[in-house]
């Protein structure tokens, strides 16, 4: 038999190097009737059979050896629906219809967004997809790649030979599809695509809302809308939240290691049992928010969720989906807000991530002076591409829409801000104008921050940022990047400095303790003691005191006590409330059997009670980002290591009053300003035996004298505890 189609295309579709397969394959017009074809390499007898009338079959006929099958049908002159009725060579019989028979399913409209940047919802189009066409089952599977060749489907279901399912390009949009019939949720999946230069490669989906569990990496088919929700009351009042103005106390977690049920390697809690476990404990310790380390899904578990192959997939490592639904849900149900570190400042070189992803250098920039971090070994994504834009905002998106998430905390804002970030000499390309700036790096984050603070009213966008990048938290209209709050990276580096140091030299360098208070009104800022602080060397945070047993808890309290007072929302890293003593490991649980220790416990109940009167006293929330809400009592005691201030709310009424003793040495009788001629009740004092303190303190308060002191009519003479914070509150009569 004379094929109905020209040789060199019978050729190409047979060694899988067609672009567009649907002119070739299916059901087509032909001078004589209708003509089917199809290429089936692991078929013996292939029939079209006519879907209305079964009874109607045709059978094909095999013009090549390696399983291109076709028939004439003189006896039909339009198109009409039809299954193949296929028997391989092991017997094995199926019917099915097929993939060469439906018609595009994106619009010109969803691509021409999708071009353009603005599609903010594309992992709805993109991906794998269940789907119902022509009242036929099967998964719709669309991805971009514009300088692929030939891009096909590949999984179980095809024996993950490229040769079977070919996908259509739709034109320049750079994007191919193709709906196959008969395998459902849960397939397991691949992109095969075919570079230019012939190479081979076997992508996961960026798309896909689930993966295997490393080491394996292939995407999973996925229904993620099948949760049913129960936080429409969190949902419904979050739109109207002010988080600049409410008290937001993180305690940031590593799913991996906060608590483990086995020493196994893959002994994690899951994400059901943290809703109960974790849930449970934030709650008590009253936090405001638990803000997770990177939950996508990532291939090495020591990048801690860092380096990103799967952006749109909830990592498997600890359940399904709807079990991280489940346990956001939970967390709102308990009024814990639920935040996710996010990582679009780069990806890893894993084969089967983004890296060069159609042959080309899609997401990235081609110059690796521009697509590479030396330092990191990983891919700089090209922000100056619409359909790479696309991609992260519509990631941040979903993340919001799907899992509910209340805030995204942005990773490595600085490396995407600076061209030369982590480069020498020579080693980066200056922007247009010859600066280092990456101006589309700082358009692409205007852009996200804006459109996200557009549709999600109420959640945070939060800046790692460590430069002096001026406007991070500002809005873009007057020249900010638009982030809600940015990390005081500053404050954190001289704090954690002068708190390392031994007392006895802390009075030469009182200015790392203060100078944090000259800008800290510049953003809005959030103090964070986070996983960083506690890794590679640098000691945990009880470690990281001086001084003997007692003294570093002390040490710590007083630590604490002060990042609670001064301005700004608070995060604490797990393990620091109870005053974990080894670095925090990836791998392993933290010491939760401390907890059966004294001291430990007793510095658990004290972050506890910090929390507590952090979200009940309005002075320290209220009013955290304005010259307004502070005030220096005496900043300038180096000599003694002693800082006194005032916080202050919306109503000067509600002042609270500091005191904070850096040294180990008890003062008696230490006189400091005070506004009122007024009572000052001592409502915490971190050196409480309660704490596990020598109880150094002013018999729950006492009355201001009129003898003026720091600039002030009346003054309060003070027994400081050593290394201890004293908090007092103004009665006023009624």
């Amino acid at each position: 038999m004379r094929a109905t189609v020209d040789r060199n295309d019978i050729d190409r579709i047979i060694y899988s190097d067609h672009s567009d397969p649907f002119s070739v394959l299916g059901m087509h017009k032909h001078d004589k009737g209708m003509v089917v074809r199809a290429f089936l390499p692991r078929a013996r007898t292939v029939y079209v059979v006519d879907y209305y009338n079964p009874g109607k079959k045709y059978p094909m006929e095999m013009i090549h050896e390696d399983g291109f099958y076709e028939v004439e049908m003189e006896d039909r002159d339009n198109f009409f629906e039809y299954q193949l009725d296929i028997t391989d060579y092991f017997d094995n019989h199926w019917i099915t219809h097929d993939p060469y028979s439906f018609l595009p399913v994106l619009t010109d409209y969803d691509l021409y967004l999708f071009n353009k940047g603005d599609n903010r919802h594309i992992y709805e189009k993109l991906g794998a997809h269940p789907m119902i066409i022509n009242n036929v089952q099967g998964i719709y599977f669309a991805v971009w790649a514009p300088c692929a060749r030939r891009v096909s489907v590949v999984g179980d279901f095809n024996q993950w030979d490229g040769r079977e399912n070919p996908m259509r390009s739709l034109g320049s949009s750079g994007v191919w599809e193709i709906f196959i019939p008969g395998i459902a949720e849960g397939t397991i999946y691949k992109f095969e695509i075919k570079a230019q230069n012939g190479d081979i490669l076997k992508k996961a989906d960026p798309y896909a809302f689930y993966s295997e569990l490393r080491p394996n990496n292939a995407s999973i088919v996925y229904n993620i809308d099948k949760y049913q929700w129960n936080d429409e009351k969190w949902m419904k009042e979050r739109k109207n939240i002010n988080y600049l103005e409410r008290p937001v106390a993180i305690y940031e977690v590593h799913m991996g290691s906060w608590m483990r049920t086995s020493q196994d390697e893959n002994g994690f809690l899951s994400y059901k049992d943290a809703a109960d476990k974790l849930v449970s404990y934030v709650k008590e310790m009253g936090y405001t928010h638990v803000e997770f380390l990177p939950l996508s899904e990532h291939p090495y578990d020591g990048s801690w969720g860092y380096q990103v192959t799967g952006y749109y997939a909830v990592t498997p490592r600890y359940g399904k989906p709807e079990d991280f639904m489940y346990l956001v849900d939970t967390c709102h149900q308990n009024n814990i807000g639920v935040i996710m570190d996010w990582v679009p400042a780069h990806f890893p070189r894993d084969e089967h991530g983004l890296r060069r992803f159609d042959g080309s250098a899609l997401y990235e920039h081609e110059d690796p002076r521009q697509g590479e971090h030396p330092d990191w070994g990983t891919m700089i994504f090209n922000y100056g591409r619409n359909e790479v834009k696309n991609f992260l905002i519509s990631n941040a998106f979903f993340w919001f829409e799907k899992y509910h998430i209340d805030g995204l905390r942005v990773d490595a804002v600085a490396s995407m801000l600076y061209l030369d970030y982590g480069k020498h000499d020579g080693h980066w390309v200056p922007n247009r104008y010859g600066g280092r700036e990456n101006i589309e790096a700082i358009e692409f984050l205007r852009d996200l921050n804006s459109a996200v603070y557009q549709q999600y009213p109420g959640i945070l966008m939060i800046a790692e940022e460590s430069t002096a990048w001026p406007l991070v938290s500002k809005p873009p209209y007057i020249g900010g990047l638009g982030f809600g709050m940015k990390w005081n990276m500053g404050w954190m580096n001289d704090f954690l400095r002068y708190m390392s140091m031994d007392s006895v030299y802390r009075k030469y360098h009182h200015n790392l303790i203060t100078f944090s208070l000259m800008y800290a009104f510049s953003e809005n800022f959030i103090l964070p003691l986070s996983h960083d602080e506690v890794v590679h060397g640098k000691c945990s945070m009880l470690s990281k005191m001086p001084g003997d047993y007692w003294q570093k808890f002390a040490g710590l309290r007083v630590a604490y006590g002060y990042q609670y007072a001064h301005p700004g929302k608070k995060l604490l890293f797990m393990g620091g409330e109870f005053g974990q003593f080894i670095e925090w490991k990836y791998y392993d649980s933290l010491d939760w059997h401390l907890l059966g220790y004294e001291m430990h416990k007793k510095m658990q109940d004290y972050v506890k009670d910090l929390n507590k009167l952090y979200r009940s006293e309005k002075a320290l929330y209220e009013v955290d980002f304005s010259f307004d809400g502070f005030e220096w009592i005496n900043c300038d005691d180096a000599d003694h290591s002693i800082i006194s201030f005032i916080r202050k709310g919306k109503d000067w009424r509600d002042m609270l009053l500091f005191v904070c003793n850096f040294t180990p040495v008890v003062h008696e009788h230490y006189r400091i300003g005070a506004p009122f001629n007024l009572y000052y009740k001592e409502i915490l004092n971190s050196d409480s035996e309660f704490y596990g303190g020598s109880n150094v303190g002013n018999c729950g308060g006492l009355h201001a004298d009129e003898i003026p002191c720091n600039g002030r009519p009346y003054s309060l003479a003070l027994r400081i505890p050593p290394l201890g914070m004293l908090v007092f509150k103004p009665v006023f009569e009624e």
